[in-house]
């Protein structure tokens, strides 16, 4: 099998339940043979934060986990 060119743009979402939900998507997807794409972190985006985290599957495909936390306030 060819692996997918790392800059084809396509990359998988995950919603995860929260930030340890993606600590653990990154932490297992390395120990399975995933390449550091995006370490785990707070994203602050336009619209709102969002905590993810990109892997590069061995196929070379993008994945992402991505939690959504409640505004504070």
């Amino acid at each position: 099998m060819t692996p997918a060119d790392p800059d084809t743009g396509h990359h998988v979402c995950l919603r995860a339940s929260g930030s340890e939900a993606v600590d653990a998507f990154h932490a297992a997807a390395l120990a399975h043979g995933g390449a550091d794409a995006g370490p785990p972190g707070l994203r602050p985006a336009a619209m709102t934060s969002y905590y993810d985290a990109f892997i590069l599957d061995p196929d070379g495909a993008k994945l992402e986990a991505a939690s959504f936390p409640k505004a504070e306030g």
